[in-house]
């Protein structure tokens, strides 16, 4: 590979790192933030929970005490036994004065039939974390004196898992985002480099044909002069036109080299440019179609600092792409140049009576990789875009696209 496509592969390189550990960044800041959030939420959801539920507690205990030191046993005790005493849904164990369970409800795995001094002894535990957790209710029977203790709800105990479970499906997202972005990265690269080495070759292409086509029309004078016994003559034409392909080559090499560095930009007649590269392509119609034309109109605009190699290479990557959508014999493509003063810019304007760009395509025309062409792979406008706003402090939009115009706008501050 050359000096000149490795730099370029460097810059893309360069770029496309610093992008995707910006990615990566904010990627987990994300997670972290979000992460912090659901803790927080879910801990102060607990937090209040287990405040309503201390309260709901007081009310029972003071329920059970009054029901427990009732004279009476009418209907309203038995209402209290049935529908709040009995259906108490969180765990509780009462101990005696002795602090031995004498009572319990709703605790896993354990019947309350089951009096076994085993469980009796692990009832005993799980009393003593009760109280540590939540304290204790003194029950008064009389000059008896019990101790109601309680815990948590199976759902305040489903709720603490909660942050542990979005932690962990966060972490999970984040890996297969991680894997996604790492497959997208390496098809990216791959296309970079095959794509890359397609636009080198497009560049390169057509003055080698050139030069090739010259070289022939040497070699058949050359085999004519044999015949005829006369020294060969090589017509000024034929080198003029050989060292106008061959100075095309030195330009595409310098143009990919500088793609690669930090391009020296100097004060440039951006007209004197343009005129240019529009007769470069003027004499190539012949080619493309007898009735394109190509018309540029200069404005009174100030000079401007560019890299005459790099905005040249942006000029014609977009004179070539209205080439391909305009009829062969009615197409035409407008240069215009005019001075902005409110932004004190010069602003270019393309505009070609082609088939137009749809609203959809013109979104992602200048990312890497989109085409709306049967063959190529989408780079020529990602490396127009890039030079123009990283090289030169500009801008380029697509004004306008409809079947029959549409206008490319590029605005370039003046020093």
């Amino acid at each position: 590979m050359k000096p000149s496509e490795t730099n370029i592969l460097k810059k893309t390189a360069r770029l496309y790192i610093t992008k995707t550990t910006v990615f990566k960044l904010f990627l987990l800041f994300g997670v972290a933030a979000i992460s912090t959030v659901f803790v927080w939420y879910t801990f102060d959801l607990i937090e209040e929970l287990k405040e309503d539920n201390r309260s709901r507690v007081d009310k029972y205990v003071k329920m059970w005490q009054m029901a427990a030191n009732s004279p009476t046993s009418g209907e309203e005790l038995q209402f209290i036994f049935d529908e709040i005493i009995v259906k108490a849904n969180f765990p509780i164990i009462v101990l005696d004065q002795d602090r031995q369970p004498i009572h319990w409800r709703n605790i896993e795995n354990i019947s309350v039939n089951d009096t076994t001094v085993k469980t009796k002894r692990y009832l005993k535990e799980i009393a003593e974390q009760m109280i540590a957790d939540h304290d204790e209710f003194p029950l008064y029977f009389g000059n008896l004196v019990n101790y109601f203790c309680y815990g948590d709800s199976k759902i305040i105990n489903e709720l603490k898992m909660m942050p542990f479970i979005e932690i962990a499906i966060l972490i999970a997202f984040l890996l297969l985002a991680f894997i996604g972005f790492q497959n997208i990265k390496e098809s990216e690269e791959r296309n970079i480099w095959v794509g890359m080495s397609k636009e080198t070759a497009h560049q390169l292409g057509t003055p080698i044909s050139s030069i090739l086509g010259w070289l022939e029309v040497i070699k058949a004078d050359q085999d004519q002069s044999y015949v005829s016994g006369q020294p060969l003559k090589v017509e000024e034409e034929t080198l003029d036109n050989i060292l106008i392909d061959t100075h095309r080559l030195e330009k595409i090499a310098t143009r990919f080299g500088l793609i690669g560095s930090v391009p020296e930009l100097k004060l440039c007649d951006v007209n004197k440019l343009i005129g240019e590269t529009v007769e470069y392509y003027r004499r190539r119609l012949p080619f493309e179609g007898e009735g394109i034309k190509i018309n540029f109109e200069p404005g009174n605009v100030s000079e401007i600092k560019i890299n005459f190699e790099l905005f040249g290479w942006v000029l014609e990557n977009i004179i070539k792409n209205a080439l391909q959508v305009i009829d062969s014999k009615t197409g035409v493509i407008d240069i215009k140049t005019k001075m902005v003063e409110s932004k004190n810019s010069v602003k270019i304007e393309i505009t070609d009576n082609g088939t137009g760009i749809s609203a959809a395509a013109g979104r992602k025309i200048f990312r890497a990789g989109f085409t709306t062409k049967k063959r190529g792979w989408g780079l020529g406008l990602t490396l127009v875009k890039r030079i123009i706003e990283e090289y030169h402090n500009g801008k380029i939009s697509l004004k306008k696209s409809k079947p029959g115009e549409t206008v490319f706008e590029i605005l370039l501050p003046v020093s």
